[in-house]
């Protein structure tokens, strides 16, 4: 039995909070933390008749590294699960690697202020060395791998979906299908409708940086920079239908591309209706993704996160989506000699999704993993000190969870390959 501390209480926080509470087997005692008090109330109100997980609660600042300390010194968690915003994932693994606390986060560090002039010649000097333009890495993350072998204990990136879950269907593919993996398409399909012009299914704020950001792949050894949605194809999803997809650069690329050099090219790519497009493109125009502060009647304002506080909220949208989302990975190798193509995927209707935990897909399928992550650790399943990324290690318990907790797999060994 173990300790999880929650760090936020958004969306993807209530799918894997819901999960924690449902394994009581696993966790005796959790403790959600967020900035708004009154979420967390509401998610221990909500589940804690239906668990004999004993849950508090507890108001942070997680950019502060002292009050993470003295919550994590008051609670004693084995293990940290952060589910909040990327910003802060640095102070956490600070606090995490002082106090011998396991780390798990879902996705990779990228500084609130992308012009900010100290973290932005760090940034240049990294693109220059390593050929991609992407705000958002694993570089400064993995700095603090003697940190946590020091401490001896895991920090674990990337536990969501994409990246996390299909960052263990490579490794899963790698282990039981090929002895050696030459191309990976990343597929990530939403072909959900929540019924709005314009709305996210993930934090807006992370959203719109990521799908504006400049695009890149990689192929024979090197990142190949793209305009941020310069390339598009079509594809036909089981069970969804033909959508439109757009190439993205992705931090689970970073990670795949070091942990399984024998890949000669690895690409991801994103559904989005022309709605979406549409609309992005023109907040855009005007600068309202911004991420430097600009004065407005007398003070700073952050535009993205100004046009964040006027969308709709990602966690409200459950009850109104419907559809079903798709995400897996398409391989190309080699096994005895011969060449084979397999494709992993897991298919997650919203309604379904909200049935369960009151959340859509989107959210249903990066909480869910995090819960994985947080029950492999602490049953010593998954075990090592220092910072790793999922695939590092043995997929099996963490694909045979997938099939238990909501998020079954399926594969097709004679799929259709992207172009």
């Amino acid at each position: 039995m173990s300790k999880v501390l929650v760090i936020g209480c958004g969306g993807v926080a209530s799918v894997a909070i819901a999960k924690i509470c449902q394994r009581d087997d696993i966790f005796s005692h959790l403790c959600i933390a967020s900035r708004t008090l009154s979420k967390c109330g509401a998610m221990k109100e909500k589940w804690q008749s239906a668990t004999k997980t004993q849950i508090s609660t507890k108001k942070i600042d997680a950019n502060s590294k002292p009050q993470v300390v003295d919550l994590i010194r008051q609670f004693e968690p084995d293990i940290l699960l952060h589910l909040g915003m990327p910003y802060h994932n640095i102070v956490l693994m600070q606090a995490c690697a002082e106090c011998k606390v396991h780390y798990i986060d879902t996705a990779s560090y990228e500084p609130e202020d992308t012009n900010d002039p100290v973290w932005r010649k760090q940034y240049d000097k990294r693109c220059k060395e390593k050929g991609f333009v992407a705000y958002f890495d694993y570089e400064e993350q993995w700095s603090y791998d003697k940190a946590f072998k020091d401490a001896g204990v895991t920090a674990l990136l990337g536990g969501g979906f994409d990246p996390g879950v299909t960052s263990v269907f490579v490794a899963y593919a790698k282990k039981h299908y090929f002895d050696t993996i030459e191309y990976v398409d990343i597929l990530d399909c939403n072909g959900g409708d929540h019924g709005y012009p314009f709305a996210t299914n993930f934090n807006t704020e992370i959203n719109l940086r990521e799908v504006s950001s400049p695009a890149d792949y990689y192929e024979d050894g090197k990142w190949i920079p793209v305009p941020a949605m310069s390339i598009k194809r079509q594809y036909d999803f089981p069970e969804v239908g033909v959508k439109d997809m757009y190439l993205l650069h992705h931090e689970e690329i970073e990670s795949l591309t070091k942990n399984f050099p024998e890949i000669k090219r690895m690409r991801f790519y994103m559904t989005f209706g022309q709605s979406y497009l549409t609309h992005m493109k023109c907040l855009e125009d005007v600068g309202m993704l911004q991420s430097t502060p600009i004065e407005f009647n007398g003070q700073h304002i952050i535009p993205i996160q100004f046009l964040k506080t006027l969308m709709p909220d990602p966690s409200t949208l459950g009850a109104r989506t419907v559809g079903k989302t798709n995400i897996g990975c398409i391989f190309t190798g080699y096994k005895d000699g011969k060449k084979r193509n397999i494709y992993i995927y897991n298919v997650c209707d919203h309604q379904e999704s909200y049935r369960e935990v009151g959340s859509q897909a989107i959210s249903y399928t990066t909480g869910v993993p995090a819960m994985i992550c947080a029950a492999l650790i602490s049953k010593g399943i998954w075990k090592g000190a220092g910072v790793f990324n999922l695939e590092e290690f043995d997929p099996d318990p963490f694909m045979e969870m997938l099939n238990t907790s909501g998020l079954p797999w399926k594969v097709d060994e004679n799929p259709v390959l992207v172009d």
